[in-house]
């Protein structure tokens, strides 16, 4: 099903391909049945953000910003205006005192910001000769106020006028932001995590650095909310912390490690599977209850109350994982650089195609002084209640990497790539469904056949 749709690229044969991880055509549990293909872009189109239940747009390296309408896949809006690739977009939802309008900022490469209307593709207010790209935006709606990040921080109100700046001291500059409770801030830079907090008065804002958590080893790759009280960052090195959102301790702290003997390691490169090397988290998501870690190309979730792996799949793309989502607390999703984007159900028994092997990620422990060595490996069937992810469904359109996707519940998924191109999925039954009614709906209009 759905297999290899667009060409531009050969399927793996099954000597690189893990038997388990190749679900066949018959994908009963997976309703992603029809597909729509949306064309627009000319480069990698790296972004997708959500406007409301029937819009979404795109961005990447082209520049353009497309609004498009996922009920019928047409593209509503082409937004022009950047000269080069968007680094960063977000919504902004502001106030018009009668109603609430969605609008959508805009980063870019040329060193300028930009807010855009997606109803009628007007660029409504822009800054342009930054002193640097800014590769992330948070937008604080409770405060009517907005942070890009880069190599500086600065703080905007909602009508694009600086409200304060601080310049960064680092190589990498800020690459994530969260929003904290009490008027803080939490920015990702390179093995630390800095801490602000925002003063506001009905005359000024002012933003001050308060801490700095340094307790990664390697550069900082995911940075996420899971609760009022809780947030959690990812690295580099497979170091994946929990923190307490108020005074910012550590609250777990675990580490991936991929120790496979000798022919377990031969066998797996031979199937695609990570080097030792390749550990790094690039996505985390949650539900507030689970987390889920994209750990090269595995997945891994973690319960955040028991602080504990529930369920894994060491190998679950044939390159790595770039993008997840928890659709419950039994199935989630990814994406990768292999194109493919898949379905999975977290089940209680072990798959029999791939043994539980001792060693291939260390036993996790939580404090500060012990997270360098760690205590000894120990082997999976020790860890109590772990469970395994089974592939439920296999969406191959693409012929490039899958950046990231959207998903509009029961109105479908949108899903960009490398390809220059985005898909969207659709429930087969529902939309043959829906065309049905259509039809009858229009026939009694005209007084039947």
């Amino acid at each position: 099903m759905l297999r290899w749709i667009l060409g531009g690229r050969e399927a793996q044969s099954s000597v690189e391909k893990s038997p388990v991880l190749c679900i066949g055509e018959e994908q009963p549990k997976n309703w992603f049945t029809e597909l729509q293909v949306l064309k627009g872009h000319f480069d990698i189109v790296r972004f997708l953000v959500q406007i409301d239940d029937f819009r979404c747009a795109s961005a990447g390296d082209d520049g353009l910003v497309l609004v498009w309408n996922i009920e019928t896949g047409e593209r509503l809006q082409e937004l022009r205006g950047h000269s080069q690739q968007i680094t960063a977009i977000t919504t902004f939802t502001c106030n018009n005192e009668v109603t609430w309008h969605t609008l959508l900022i805009t980063a870019s490469s040329d060193r300028s910001l930009s807010l855009w209307d997606p109803d009628t593709g007007n660029r409504v207010q822009i800054i342009s000769d930054l002193q640097s790209s800014v590769k992330c935006l948070l937008v604080l709606e409770r405060l009517c106020l907005w942070v890009s990040g880069g190599e500086e921080l600065c703080l905007w109100n909602k009508d694009f006028q600086l409200q304060c700046h601080r310049q960064n001291h680092s190589d990498t500059g800020i690459t994530a932001l969260i929003e904290l409770p009490k008027n803080c801030i939490a920015a990702a830079m390179d093995k630390e995590i800095v801490i602000y907090r925002l003063t506001v008065s009905d005359s000024s804002v002012s933003v001050a650095e308060i801490r700095r958590l340094s307790d990664h080893q390697d550069q900082i790759r995911a940075l996420i909310n899971i609760s009022d009280g809780l947030f959690a960052s990812g690295s580099h090195a497979g170091e994946l912390v929990l923190w307490d959102a108020i005074d910012w301790n550590i609250l777990a702290y675990e580490h991936i490690l991929w120790e496979e003997s000798q022919a377990n390691t031969q066998t797996e490169i031979r199937l695609g599977a990570p080097k030792p090397s390749e550990m790094s988290i690039q996505h985390l998501t949650t539900n507030g209850k689970l987390i889920l870690a994209a750990v090269g190309s595995g997945l891994y979730v973690y319960n955040v109350q028991t602080k504990a792996v529930v369920a894994y799949r060491k190998v679950a793309h044939d390159s790595n994982v770039l993008h997840t989502m928890l659709l419950s607390d039994s199935e989630l999703m990814s994406c990768s650089e292999d194109g493919s984007v898949r379905i999975w159900e977290i089940q209680d028994l072990p798959l029999p195609a791939e043994p539980a092997s001792p060693g291939f990620f260390g036993m996790w422990n939580f404090s500060r002084s012990n997270k360098q060595s760690g205590p000894p490996s120990k082997k999976v069937m020790d860890i109590p209640n772990i469970r395994m992810l089974e592939l439920t469904g296999d969406l191959i359109g693409h012929s490039g990497a899958v950046q990231m996707f959207v998903s509009f519940k029961e109105n479908g998924l949108v899903t960009c790539s490398t390809d220059h191109l985005l898909i969207l999925w659709k429930n087969g039954e529902r939309q043959s469904h829906l065309r049905s009614l259509a039809l009858f709906q229009k026939l009694e209009k005209k007084g039947g056949l």
